[in-house]
């Protein structure tokens, strides 16, 4: 056997057995699992055979549901089928995993196993979904590294053709599945000697087919259900015997031997762990350090968990052993303990053993060496059970202290940390240096990536590892020798020289002189320069980035600088390498891409300077940083946002958190990123007011006031106003002010683009230079004016529109973000009674992530109320909140009428009900009052009265926010509502209710990383659709047009506002369903992103996407508002890397494919040309 070494991450390692074993793929994207089938859509598109000669069916399916479905149906017919998926997308598999484990249908599910939405949601990783399918009768293996998640999976797929029952191969989410290491794959014909074809004959022969007809049992009734449950008892009992003889088998081939549980430490242990999962390597590092100290300790790890091998388990302990604690990675709230500890405990009953179980690790929590030590410690001492380890439990006191920090990486290891920026390409040129290194040399390699909740913008610390040893260290690095900071903005926010190492080195991107670098650093950062004789490194990045072309390629000019200063290979060795993975990793992007990537590389080093370090810090500036979080922003801010902000959030206390999952809004502001190099500037003599900019801005960073003379006392002196134009009445007197949010702003340059003045009226300046001229303080004096002063415009025309406070603000969107402008509009309209409901996806992500939420409220204290429940059923969710306030309303009316005849208790409590029952559908600001006056009036009476009429007010108080209706939306992506979420959705627009869905159409699934969803058109390259879509796009519009009563509209922000902005305040005003459908230009089409708005309107031009309204409430209710195309169809998609794209990945295909999606964009726009006449 030829030893095929490569660097990869744990879902490729899954995902390589998983296609060799398979002839069909059912699959449906959920991070962090995603990958897996991209790697498989890949492979399949590029012809790539299984072990069986043949090439991967790989199919997407609409929902995990269906994805099961899929395999289920695959499975019975005869063909050899596997999945992919994660968290709640696997608890959607759980019905069907029943079936499949009822009928020993043989397959493997591969999971990266990924936390559960509860409180919240968690796209990271433990062990809650996997722990939900212990009884559906699947077998489960559990791997703790990437090499282990390649050699069970092997295990599993040949353990379950031989026992006909299947198996959930799972492994850490993110923390395996996203890691990379260098680890060794089996050739297929390595994995096909160790195969009994025997089994796939048997399997293929128990195929659903008229030839040879069976049937497959419906119901059963009680007089024998029962039994066919207990008919399969003793291939359970067979199967770890058969798990075992495949890991013996693997170890024969590999040299890596592998039991159903692995014992390692100390012969004659006292105190073992038990554990499963990527914590098993930091344990076995641990003790390894522990026991070289004289300690007696061991670790036993569960590789086969169901069938639970109780047994062998016992075997498998020392008979020294004493005391063990079994860790979970999960909670099962009100349960004696969690899963494996009850079924170790149970397997050790009678034994003189003292079993304890604790949790750790929830969502992907760091778990270290130092906190395996407190573990040990805590045998030692109270030997509790119920404990929690990584945090502070300051509520139940169940948490255990870290007193004591250990440092356990073995000797050379050589450990770099990254600070990039989301989106700007840091974590991919990280990839890219590992696989080099650990493809091109004798070193083991680890990479793992630490992000936040933020799309592209958002920050990242990337952890790499090098080293002539294995690297088994499943954890952060603590001890860094080398630290690069990508973004200045991240000096004075982020300790990024903690633990650096003595006489290690820090390379920052900065446009300062080398001889002024210094002077920018905090005086704390300088310290330990000084202190541990830090070598510091400088180059302006950005500056050569945009000589070359784009701001993105600052990351492969640090790649470049971090090969010459690691000196881990030869500089000019890693050029080549450097240069050979931007071909690779760009040649989907355009040859432009790659050649300006690798102009870069060629110019990097002679722009690196080395920064003088003085010897003392006598006399020496620093920099002081502004104070984030303030004592005046509140308790939420500086106890749950002033920590995390800093990356401190592991430090938080339990009782800092709310027990329901509730947040308060509007706390985006207080994050003030400050990330954009350059930011907007207003030319007040240039602008014509019309307000574009303000509308366009993905994340309400610029924004326009009407504002009274008389408000501008106290003004700063750079706050400079103009006279307002027509159509703000001019006898008002009124100035106009745009202001830009520069510490919020992304630098994105939206604003610029949009801007219709031929010479523009913005343009991007440098941001120091803005902040020198106090623009941070005329944002405050800015705030502090009133809002919405309107001067005589209409709130219905896109100036007037523009004038009206924006109650979505600074949200972690990517820079230039198509969605966030519709979100934007319908807050400005609707915000102070808005409800919203958000499928899971980008717009929850940027729009509901702890603890910075963009929806904010009024200097009233009014703003959206905001939640997400998960992505399939978010339709109903919404549905449910209509439902809700519909049912309040109504007891409030029911009320109302009950006092009326009663009696009221005054003239005042009069007026104001009977202003409520005349305008019981009034959403006015008049309306709004009368509802206030109401709720004080209320109180006063429930004081004041007594029997039946003090229960009547009593009630009417608890209902005092129901006398003005609700405005209810529901938010989503095209994936949620035209796939997964379709059929609810379906149905609540068919309930004739009051709801309003905006559906923010990408055409992809953005948020798990750029899948074809069945919005995505003909020809476009999209993850599962490698070679491009070949089928229409489903036409939703009409779908929902077909029911008669659904207020329905198509619009384009960039292309034609007025149209946006009506459709959005038909669509509210229609008492009934309404969907609207917005393109939403994406990072995902491989566009320049600052012509977001601009791509928008070319998409309507080119004849690529339609305006349309439909309004049942009008006699002519069809309304076509697209122009005849000025633009070429071809033109556009092939200036869009998503369609360019196919030109790399099926080139025969491409001119056909662009053709028929041309052909078929017409036919979509002359069939609804013509709808006027077919929807009268």
């Amino acid at each position: 056997m030829a030893k095929k070494m490569q660097t990869i991450d744990g879902n490729y390692a899954a995902s390589y057995v998983a296609y060799a074993f398979s002839e069909v793929a059912a699959i449906y994207p959920i991070t962090p699992s995603s990958t897996m089938g991209e790697y498989a859509d890949i492979w399949a598109s590029q012809g790539q055979k299984n072990m069986f000669g043949q090439k991967l069916e790989v199919v997407e399916m609409q929902s995990e549901a269906g994805a099961a479905g899929a395999v289920h149906g695959s499975l019975s017919a005869g063909a050899l089928t596997t999945t992919y998926t994660a968290s709640q997308g696997l608890l959607l598999m759980i019905p069907n995993m029943y079936k499949i484990a009822g009928e020993m249908l043989p397959t493997v599910f591969h999971v990266s196993a990924r936390a559960l939405a509860a409180q919240s949601l968690s796209i990271f990783g433990d062990h809650s979904d996997v722990m939900s399918c212990r009884a559906t009768g699947y077998a489960m293996t559990s791997a703790a590294s990437i090499q282990e998640t390649h050699d069970l999976a092997l295990v599993a797929h040949l353990a379950t053709l031989e026992s006909e029952i299947p198996f959930l191969a799972f492994f850490d989410g993110f923390r395996t599945s996203h890691e990379f290491q260098k680890v060794e794959l089996l050739d297929y014909s390595d994995m096909k000697s160790m195969l009994d074809m025997k089994y796939v004959e048997r399997f293929r022969n128990r195929a659903l087919r008229p030839d040879a007809p069976y049937a497959k049992m419906a119901a059963q009734n009680p007089d024998v259900y029962f039994q066919g449950r207990e008919t399969t008892n003793k291939q359970y009992e067979a199967l770890p015997a058969i798990v075992q003889k495949y890991m013996d088998k693997v170890g024969e081939v590999t040299g890596r031997k592998y039991h159903l549980f692995d014992y390692v430490g100390a012969a004659d242990a006292d105190k073992v762990i038990v554990a499963m999962g990527s914590a098993c390597e930091t344990i076995e590092e641990a003790i390894g350090y522990l026991n070289a100290k004289g300690r007696k300790l061991g670790l036993l790890k569960v590789r086969l968990y169901r069938p639970f091998a109780a047994d062998v388990l016992v075997k498998a302990l020392p008979a020294t052993v004493k005391k063990v604690a079994v860790l979970d990675r999960c909670k099962e709230p009100g349960s004696l303990g969690e899963p494996l500890f009850l079924d170790v405990k149970a397997a050790l009953a009678g034994k003189d053993v003292t079993v304890i179980g604790g949790r750790y690790g929830l969502a992907s929590k760091e778990f270290t060496p130092s906190m395996v030590n407190a573990i040990y410690k805590h045998m030692d001492s109270k030997n509790t059970h119920n404990f929690t380890v990584g945090i502070n439990d300051d509520v139940t006191g169940l948490s255990l202290p870290i007193d004591e920090e250990i440092v356990t990486e073995p000797a050379g290891t050589t450990a770099c940390m990254f600070w990039g920026l989301g989106g700007d390409g840091t974590v991919g040129s990280n990839k890219n240096s590992v696989k080099i290194i650990g493809d091109h040399t004798n070193k083991y390699v680890q990479a793992y990536f630490v992000y936040d909740s933020k799309k592209s913008g958002g920050i990242t610390v990337s952890h790499l590892r090098f080293g002539d040893k294995p690297i088994t260290s499943e954890y952060t690095i603590t001890a860094p020798n080398f630290v690069a900071c990508h973004n200045p903005a991240y000096i004075g926010r982020y300790d990024m020289l903690a633990g650096i190492v003595d006489g290690g080195t820090f390379l920052i991107n900065s446009e300062l002189p080398a001889d002024k670098v210094f002077e920018s650093f905090t005086r704390e950062m300088q310290e330990v320069i000084v202190r541990k004789h830090v070598k510091v490194y400088t180059i302006d990045a950005l500056k050569l980035a945009l000589e070359v072309g784009s701001p993105k390629y600052v990351s492969t000019i640090m790649q470049t600088c971090f090969f010459k200063l690691a000196n881990i290979i030869p500089a000019d060795e890693a050029i080549g390498y450097i240069k050979s993975g931007i071909e690779k990793k760009f040649k989907k992007k355009g040859d432009d891409v790659v050649k300006e990537n690798q102009a870069c590389v060629d110019q990097a080093l002679a722009m690196l300077k080395e920064v003088e370090v003085p010897a003392s810090l006598d006399g020496v500036a620093a920099y002081e940083p502004k104070a984030l979080i303030t004592e005046d922003m509140g308790t939420f801010a500086n106890t749950l946002m002033k920590p995390i902000l800093h990356q401190k959030g592991d430090d938080i206390p339990v009782s800092a958190m709310s027990y329901d999952g509730s947040m308060p809004t509007a706390t985006s502001k207080f994050e003030k990123r400050g990330i954009a190099p350059s930011v907007p500037k207003w030319d007040s003599a240039a602008c014509i007011q019309c307000n574009q900019c303000v509308m366009a801005c993905p994340h309400a960073a610029i924004r326009s006031k009407l504002i009274e003379p008389a408000n501008l006392a106290g003004a700063p002196a750079s706050f400079n106003t103009v006279d307002a134009k027509p159509p703000v009445k001019k006898e008002l007197g009124l100035k106009y002010r745009l202001q830009v949010f520069i510490e919020d702003c992304t630098g994105c340059g939206v604003c610029v683009e949009t801007c219709p003045v031929k010479e523009k009226a913005i343009h991007l300046t440098h941001t120091p230079e803005e902040r020198a001229a106090g623009q941070d303080e005329n944002v405050e004096f800015f705030l502090s004016l009133p809002d919405n002063v309107m001067g005589g415009t209409d709130a219905k025309t896109v100036k007037g529109s523009q004038f009206l406070m924006p109650y979505f603000e600074f949200s972690g969107a990517c820079a230039g973000c198509g969605e966030t402008p519709y979100v934007k509009l319908v807050s400005q309209l609707f915000g102070n009674r808005m409800i919203v409901a958000n499928a899971t996806g980008c717009s929850s992500i940027y729009g509901g992530s702890f603890p910075s939420l963009p929806y904010c409220k009024d200097k009233k204290g009014r703003g959206p109320a905001w939640a997400n429940s998960l992505f399939e059923d978010n339709a109903e969710y919404g549905f449910g909140m209509r439902l809700a306030v519909d049912t309040n309303r109504k007891q409030l009316m029911d009320c109302i009428k009950k006092i009326q005849e009663l009696g009221v208790c005054c003239d005042d409590m009069k007026s104001a009900l009977d202003y409520a029952v005349a305008n019981w559908e009034n959403t006015s600001d008049e309306a709004m009052a009368n509802q206030e006056k109401l709720g004080e009036l209320l109180k006063v009476a429930v004081e004041k009265s007594e029997g039946e009429k003090r229960e009547i007010y009593a009630k009417m108080l608890e209902l005092k926010d129901y006398f003005v209706d609700k405005s209810v939306w529901i938010l989503g992506g095209d994936g949620w509502a035209y796939d997964i979420g379709f059929g609810g959705l379906d149905h609540v627009v068919a309930q004739n209710r009051n709801v309003n869905i905006l559906v923010l159409d990408t055409e992809v699934y953005s948020n798990t990383g750029g899948q074809a969803s069945k919005s995505t058109p003909i020809g476009a390259v999209a993850l599962f659709a490698n070679s491009g879509k070949r089928l229409t796009k489903k036409n939703l519009g009409f779908m929902c047009m077909s029911y008669g009563n659904v207020y329905v509209a198509s619009i384009s922000m960039g292309a034609n506002r007025q149209q946006a902005l009506t459709a959005i305040r038909e669509a509210e005003a229609h008492n009934g369903p309404s969907i609207i459908l917005a393109y939403a230009p994406c990072i995902a089409h491989g566009i320049n992103m600052s012509k977001s708005q601009t791509e928008a309107k070319r998409a309507v031009e080119a004849g690529y996407w339609p305006l349309y309204r439909y309004n049942p409430a009008e006699e002519q209710p069809f309304k076509w508002e697209t122009k005849e195309a000025t633009a070429s169809f071809q033109e556009f998609i092939r200036s869009e890397n998503r369609y360019k794209a196919l030109f790399k990945t099926s080139p025969a295909d491409a001119e056909e494919l662009f053709t028929k999606a041309e052909a078929d964009a017409k036919r979509r726009m002359t069939f609804y040309k013509n709808l006027g006449e077919l929807m009268k």
